[in-house]
């Protein structure tokens, strides 16, 4: 009987209560950091965030999983980015420019050496002096012998 009097004694004892509003205080701000969290993320990767965020708060758990679940895969940033890579590479596409294999810069078609760290980019022909790729073995132009 000792025993089950201490158990209620501590559950009536402000220690217990301490622990209990401390428990409340831990969940309020877990919510709160959610709902923040929540927001931010999906202000990041195009969601609707304060949409969002109200679910997150009216819901709090199975709202935030939700969110989750159904959020856009990448952050705005990134596919801005990864578009004007893309507009880059097409830039240098149509207008026909190389890429200097060493230094990555560009470089004209006709280019024997890069300008910038002095590869050897083409050869030119003994004949003709056209520029000619380093493997060629015969001009294309004059039909000379390499």
């Amino acid at each position: 009987m000792d025993f089950f009097q201490s158990i209620i004694e501590f559950f009536s004892s402000p220690v217990f209560k301490l622990i209990v509003n401390l428990f409340y205080l831990f969940a309020f701000v877990l919510y709160l950091s959610l709902a923040k969290w929540t927001y931010s993320d999906a202000q990041r990767r195009g969601a609707m965030a304060f949409y969002w965020t109200i679910v997150g708060l009216l819901f709090p758990i199975a709202g935030w999983l939700i969110y989750l679940i159904v959020r856009p895969p990448e952050f705005i940033d990134d596919i801005r980015e990864r578009e004007l890579e893309i507009k880059a590479k097409e830039v240098l596409l149509n207008n026909g420019g190389m890429v200097c294999p060493t230094c990555h810069k560009s470089v004209e078609k006709d280019f024997l050496i890069c300008p910038y760290c002095r590869r050897t980019l083409k050869k030119s022909c003994p004949s003709c002096s056209r520029p000619l790729q380093t493997g060629w073995e015969v001009c294309p132009y004059c039909q000379q012998i390499l």
